[in-house]
């Protein structure tokens, strides 16, 4: 498989007043195309911290991240941005949805960003609802749906513009033991079905046997990498 990521030297530094933080120190992976990764750690280990540079949420303070061969790390904010739209799908533990617009519209909402007419941006929501089993479901709104239901919009939400890659944080964390494995097994259908890349931080051991590597990270460095 070819890389997709190449993470280098990573480090990631926070001032709180006149103290200075190193949440991340000189982390070193590789993740390849098509390959489902799971971060754990401790709490506050800096699996998130990682996960949002990734992601291009944040810029390291030094080292270099090269994701499909752009240096992310490079950019600038606006240009991060574009590279963020058209690259990545974000899920999150709290599902972050639009309380007043339907399952279809909150999917749609990334396309706005595009140049899509208003029909192909419904058309493309309504792919993205039947590829997560929702397309039932389409103009309900969030609080019509169960919590594990909304999940599966947001996962619509995150795959409507065909990303390479698909971030997770806890995205199982607010759900009962049968909607988190819904959503896992969800995920692992898109890594192997639709070769999506997804990089998923998780405290559940559960939820890591899902993905095809897990990695672990304690105060800010890899200390294992072991093969499922």
């Amino acid at each position: 498989m070819d890389t997709l990521i190449e993470i280098r030297d990573l480090a990631k530094v926070y001032e709180r007043g006149k103290q200075k933080v190193e949440v991340l120190h000189h982390i070193n992976l590789d993740i390849a195309e098509g390959d489902f990764l799971a971060l754990m750690g401790p709490s506050g280990s800096g699996k998130t911290t990682l996960l949002n540079l990734i992601g291009g949420l944040d810029s390291p303070s030094a080292g270099s991240i090269t994701i499909d061969g752009a240096r992310i790390d490079q950019l600038g904010g606006g240009q991060l941005a574009k590279w963020r739209a058209s690259n990545v799908g974000f899920v999150f533990q709290f599902y972050n949805l639009m309380p007043m617009l339907s399952a279809q519209r909150n999917v749609e909402l990334p396309l706005l960003l595009t140049k899509l007419s208003g029909a192909q941006r419904k058309k493309n929501a309504a792919i993205a609802l039947e590829l997560v089993g929702l397309a039932d479901r389409a103009s309900h709104k969030p609080g019509e749906l169960s919590g594990g239901q909304q999940q599966r919009v947001a996962i619509a939400r995150a795959i409507v513009s065909d990303p390479t890659l698909l971030v997770c944080d806890e995205p199982t964390g607010d759900l009962d033991r049968q909607s988190a494995e819904d959503v896992l097994g969800l995920l692992r259908t898109l890594n192997r079905e639709q070769g999506k890349t997804i990089v998923m931080v998780t405290h559940d051991p559960k939820a890591a046997e899902y993905a095809n590597h897990t990695l672990h990270l304690d105060k800010g460095t890899l200390v294992e990498q072991a093969t499922a």
